[in-house]
């Protein structure tokens, strides 16, 4: 009877199961794939349970968005284009000598150059003769990895839903990821062949390329914006890239839009026969030598209309004072971009937008999706002009399950083409003599990313990158603290270790670096053969269970970080009740205080009137 009375309540618990609190929570089944893209939930009302005040109002919203994720966009670019100025009137006027010094200095770490954002800052150097092209392909190569952070960072926002930041932040490492193989494999290849500059000299010396003009693009909308803000003088710049004495004293904030060179033909003296413009326009009276020159006299019509044409400020000052406002801007821009994004795409929208870019063609055509999406990313990023902005606009849409892991791949990959070819477009504008130089650089970085991309994508096997993203997520979803640490690890401590080391000389550089990278190799192929053959090492090797738990677990790392937490909120609640109670204190004490003088003040009242007293009785006897 035992058994079927069992099977009995089994029955009875399928018809009505009793109502749980751990129900509405939303947890994944302990089987389930957590990168499987989730089924969305439309929490809006239905389009078609809406009046028509209803369907008027959330067009007019929609057009609204829409609208404003467009100024959005517009003020993030204009603010790139001011960081860009900044960073000009930052550097101030270096003497070319000593300039050329300090970026082959810079250059012997060429992992710092993760902090730079624009890959537009490295083509002006070569394009002006500070950097030639083997120099600059470095920082090529630093620009790329620098320009994964901001999404890295956006990916932090999501780290409220377990779930959500797996897949977050493993969509916006995947693309950090790519840049840093690409870099470990394409920089010592360069450096022993120089293949990303053998190969873009080739094509350069193949075409007969003529200067010319780039075309505005974005430039006619934003330079209304930007010019009101700031505007540099291109003549001291160019004057200063050619060593000209005279711009070295000169301001690069342009105070004159409009000025009139009047050129006259006059009689000067010159010290002898030799300075003379020709010998038919050259005389001697008495001890002068007189010949015949063009002088120019520039004068000036009208000012300009920017913020800081009546500064009186040097250069460093408004330098400092346009980054700071830049990049409050850029990042609050970009943060609003990715919130305003997230709104938009919910509902019904986020279902037909998962199904179009999730889905494949059909067989045998499935593989051409991964490069459709690859030219989508290009596309995109050429008309917004910045792969921080795209990347950053996805991230969130892994993150609800909108898109896939592995159609965010492509997306980024595309992205890294797109950043390209604002280069090559600036490149193009050069003159005629640096026009070679310029261009080659630009291609260096078009070629750097085609590579990575060959070498990390057409094969399934070799889209390691994916693998590594969706592992770092798996471990920041259970440990979030840990993509703090992989973000100040990789973009920060990393990059100035290696510039530290490299200060020291390259010999010191290779000698600590290439342990610890044989070390890191060693350690990630006992991995991969603990994990598919771990019969073909020793049996200790077979787990890291002989080393101690910190060494081969965040578990521990975790608690320390609890405690750590735990303390510092219990520091600030004391902090608070601390504050409190001497608040308290200071009204008992004042309290007190009060009492105490009243009492005085009542005891010599009593004192005087006793005293009057006295001297009365004293009167009348």
């Amino acid at each position: 009877m035992a058994p079927q009375k069992h099977k009995d309540n089994h029955e009875e618990s399928k018809v009505s199961p009793v109502p749980s609190t751990l129900a509405l929570v939303d947890e994944e089944p302990e089987d389930a794939d957590p990168w499987d893209l989730p089924e969305l939930k439309d929490t809006g009302v239905p389009w078609s349970a809406l009046d028509t005040k209803g369907k008027v109002l959330r067009v007019l919203l929609s057009i609204g968005k829409f609208v404003v994720l467009l100024g959005l966009l517009y003020m993030f670019i204009c603010s790139l284009d001011i960081l860009s100025s900044a960073f000009q009137l930052v550097g101030g006027k270096p003497s070319r000598a000593r300039l050329h010094n300090d970026v082959k200095s810079f250059l012997r770490s060429r992992a710092v150059s993760t902090l730079l954002q624009i890959q537009l800052v490295v083509i002006s150097p070569v394009r002006t003769g500070l950097l030639t092209v083997q120099v600059a392909v470095p920082i090529i190569m630093g620009t790329n990895i620098g320009t994964s952070v901001t999404n890295t960072l956006v990916a932090m926002t999501q780290a409220g839903d377990r779930s959500v930041f797996r897949r977050a932040f493993a969509g916006a490492t995947v693309h950090d990821f790519f840049n840093w193989l690409s870099v470990l494999v394409l920089l010592p290849l360069e450096v022993a062949s120089g293949y990303l500059y053998e190969v873009t000299k080739l094509i350069i010396d193949s075409f007969n390329i003529q200067s010319g003009e780039a075309p505005d693009l974005l430039n006619v909308i934003t330079d209304v914006l930007t010019e009101s803000i700031v505007m540099l003088d291109s003549s001291v710049l160019s004057g200063i890239a050619t060593g000209d004495p005279e711009a070295q004293n000169k301001s690069l904030i342009k105070r004159w839009c409009k000025t009139f060179t009047n050129t006259t033909l006059m009689n000067v003296t010159v010290p002898g026969p030799e300075n003379c413009t020709s010998e038919s326009l050259c005389w001697m009276d008495g001890n002068y030598t007189f010949t015949t020159k063009n002088i120019s006299e520039t004068h000036n019509i009208r000012k300009c209309n920017h913020l800081f044409v009546n500064v009186n400020l040097p250069d460093l000052a408004i330098g400092l004072i346009l980054l700071a406002l830049s990049l409050l801007v850029l990042c609050s821009c970009l943060i609003l971009i990715v919130k305003l994004l997230n709104s938009m795409l919910k509902g019904q929208v986020a279902g037909v937008i998962k199904t179009i870019i999730n889905t494949d063609f059909p067989f045998p055509f499935g593989w051409i999706t991964g490069y459709i999406a690859i030219l989508v990313g290009a596309g995109m990023t050429f008309i917004v002009q910045s792969s921080s902005v795209f990347t950053s606009a996805i991230t969130p849409l892994v993150g609800i399950g909108v898109i896939s892991i592995e159609r965010a791949y492509p997306l980024s990959l595309g992205s890294n083409i797109g950043t390209t070819t604002t280069a090559i477009l600036a490149a193009m504008a050069s003159p005629g003599d640096t026009l070679a130089n310029s261009l080659q650089i630009a291609l260096v970085h078009f070629l750097f990313n085609i590579t990575g991309i060959v070498l990390w994508y057409p094969i399934p096997f070799m889209r390691i990158p994916i693998r590594l993203a969706k592992s770092l997520g798996n471990i920041t979803a259970s440990y979030r603290w840990f993509a703090a640490v992989y973000i100040i690890l990789c973009f920060f401590v990393i990059p100035l270790l290696v510039f530290s080391l490299s200060l020291a000389g390259w010999q010191v550089l290779v000698g600590v670096g290439v342990p610890i990278v044989v070390i890191l190799i060693v350690i990630i192929v006992i991995n991969v053969l603990q994990k598919r053959k771990p019969g073909c090492l020793p049996a200790p090797l077979r787990s890291w269970d002989f080393l101690p738990l910190w060494a081969h677990s965040l578990e521990p790392w975790d608690k320390v970080v609890g405690v750590m937490t735990a303390k510092c909120c219990c520091c600030c609640k004391c902090c608070q009740l601390s504050e409190k109670e001497s608040v308290d204190n200071k009204v008992k004490m004042n309290g007190t205080c009060y009492d105490n003088a009243a009492m005085n003040a009542e005891k010599e009242v009593e004192n005087e009137t006793q005293l009057e007293l006295n001297i009365l009785k004293m009167t009348h006897l």
